[in-house]
């Protein structure tokens, strides 16, 4: 088992459901299991106009799965709660993004790891440290706590809300 970090998003509909049931979603996932939930936040939308602002959190799960099968667990969990992926940064019911995938480090076309614009966003970095402000990014060498120091906070809000 691996210790993974997955960031969960939504800005649609009823979000603080649509989170839940995605974090239950990838508990009931063959060879997973929800070790650790942040808190909810609101945050701002980054890098687009005229979108409803996010419920934002992370969780901490343990997989058996290999990198690439996650993936493809969390895109099918997206679907499920009605994702559709029409363009970039679209507002959406669910998003999941595996962050932290262990000390990993992939990069492939479909498959990223560590997330590579995780330590340029308070709305990863602020429930992240939440649950592993001591875990060390693996290509840039520094906690996550020193990232979020680092992070910029101009049109990046993030309010707690409430626990998961």
């Amino acid at each position: 088992m691996e210790r993974v970090y997955i960031g969960i998003g939504s800005n649609l509909g009823d979000k603080r459901a649509n989170c839940m049931k995605a974090i239950e979603l990838m508990d009931l996932a063959e060879g997973c299991r929800v070790k650790a939930k942040s808190r909810f936040y609101r945050t701002e939308p980054v890098g687009v106009q005229d979108q409803d602002w996010y419920l934002n959190g992370v969780i901490s799960l343990d997989t058996s799965l290999l990198p690439g099968n996650l993936m493809g667990e969390l895109l099918a969990i997206e679907k499920q709660l009605g994702r559709k992926r029409e363009k970039k940064w679209d507002s959406r019911a669910i998003d999941l993004d595996i962050l932290f995938f262990g000390q990993r480090i992939i990069s492939e076309p479909d498959l990223e790891i560590p997330h590579p614009r995780l330590h340029l966003r308070r709305f990863v970095l602020v429930p992240l440290a939440d649950l592993a402000p001591d875990f060390v990014h693996p290509v840039l060498g520094l906690k996550v706590k020193e990232l979020l120091k680092q992070c910029p906070t101009e049109g990046q809000a993030v309010t707690l809300m409430e626990e998961f």
